[in-house]
């Protein structure tokens, strides 16, 4: 015990104040879990290596979560092989030549390549390799556009294929089908939100429009795209009518972006797929290990009680749903300005979603707006990965990117808000769908 304190509250100073001061040293995220983690068990009086280890194994254990390295892969071949080039160039033959049409093209390539790979990092760093340069020579500014991009590339974890919701289903036993279905409709309303914040904001530059391209390229280029756009047909379409599961989606989507890349556009060699396998190990590598650590401390969260004292102070909320989802909304706002997306989702959701069912709040909504609000964070200073990919990609400080998303990131809590008060926009659909 610490201070007179019982173990219980003596594991949740350990834990608040340990992330707390690991996070501000700069520690990675997967070390910090463990940590805190291993002293909530002695705090608790169940220090055991063995336990600690059997847990982080157990972490990683599990079938659905093989969806994730196999998501990674497709999209590291999707940029390799031609494809996400490919979508960009049939979205720019398409709008490219509206007034601020390259900022058409990133929110319209942007919901296509999120159907692909669901990997929000992924996509905006193929979106900023290739249209930042183009918006710079167009003389966009580069701030607001690299924050349309870095806005644009949060969709992915939303439209099915999401690794965040195979990540997030695995956490909180919630079934990951259902879990990609209610992605589908808020995914292009933030499509949709993204088109009407764009037009807002090109009032205020001074952009000229271009000759439309004539429609016989336009077919062409979207001929090029054929087998690009096939992808989350098979996708979706497998998944929707039995064929595979979701783990097995994520199988298919990499084999198919292989072939593609071999086969039909032979813009990848096989002498490249080394660095291809390399690339995504690294990055599975990372999300494994975060899925181990948060294992262990989630573990000792559980023994600790703390998600009945959370409870407890939530209580008197839990006879208004939408007032407890308001708050529960704003804490996972501030909780996204210091955490990545997957440490708050293996942290938090197996916390909160008790809490919500006990509310009558459909367990499905609530992932669907867990994982929504915590890709947001990946747009949110100071941590904000997706910013820092831009940034880096294009050059930039991390100050601009800032001040160019602000518009874009209105929208998106706007647009979180709209389905607080009116969850049916979620739920109505995905009862449709199912």
């Amino acid at each position: 015990m610490m201070f007179g304190m019982t173990p219980e509250a003596s594991a949740f100073v350990v834990f608040s104040l340990g992330m707390l001061v690991l996070m501000g040293i700069g520690m990675n995220m997967a070390f910090a879990l463990l940590l805190t983690g291993a002293g909530m068990a002695w705090v608790l009086d169940f220090w055991d290596t063995q336990l600690l280890a059997q847990n982080m194994v157990a972490g990683v254990d599990s079938f659905p979560l093989l969806a994730v390295p196999f998501f990674i892969l497709a999209g590291e071949l999707m940029n390799s092989g031609g494809i996400s080039r490919r979508i960009i160039a049939m979205s720019q033959a398409w709008v490219g030549h509206i007034r601020g049409g390259l900022g058409y093209v990133a929110i319209g390539a942007a919901v296509l390549m999120a159907s692909m790979s669901g990997s929000a990092l992924a996509d905006t760093a193929a979106l900023a390799t290739i249209l930042l340069p183009m918006m710079k020579q167009h003389g966009y500014p580069m701030h607001t556009s690299a924050g349309l991009l870095a806005s644009g590339g949060i969709i992915a974890p939303i439209i099915p294929p999401s690794m965040p919701f195979v990540i997030y289903g695995v956490t909180t036993n919630t079934s990951i089908s259902a879990l990609f279905v209610s992605g589908i409709v808020p995914g292009l309303i933030m499509g949709a939100g993204l088109i009407v914040a764009w037009r807002l904001v090109l009032r205020d530059m001074d952009l000229a429009g271009s000759a439309p391209v004539p429609m016989v390229e336009r077919l062409r280029k979207t001929a090029q795209a054929f087998w690009a756009l096939l992808m989350p047909i098979i996708i979706i379409g497998g998944m929707k009518s039995g064929v595979f599961t979701p783990t097995e989606a994520a199988v298919v989507a990499a084999f198919y972006a292989l072939v593609i890349a071999l086969f039909v556009h032979r813009e990848m060699t096989p002498g490249e797929i080394g660095g291809v396998l390399v690339r995504a190990a690294r990055t599975t590598s990372i999300v494994m290990f975060l899925c181990a650590g948060a294992a262990v401390a989630s573990y000792m969260i559980t023994l600790a009680d703390l998600p009945a004292t959370l409870s407890g102070w939530l209580g008197p909320l839990v006879e208004s749903p939408r007032l407890l989802m308001a708050v529960m909304m704003v804490v996972l706002v501030l909780i996204g300005t210091a955490l990545d997306l997957t440490p708050t989702i293996l942290i938090f959701a197996p916390v909160m979603l008790p809490i919500a069912v006990k509310a009558g709040i459909d367990p499905v909504y609530f992932g669907l707006m867990f994982v929504l609000n915590s890709a947001i964070g990946l747009i949110t200073p100071p941590v904000g990965t997706v910013l820092n990919v831009v940034a880096s990609v294009g050059r930039l400080s991390l100050h601009q990117v800032i001040k160019g998303v602000n518009p874009f990131l209105l929208t998106y809590t706007l647009i979180l808000a709209l389905f607080v008060v009116f969850p049916q926009i979620v739920t109505a659909p995905v009862a449709w769908l199912r």
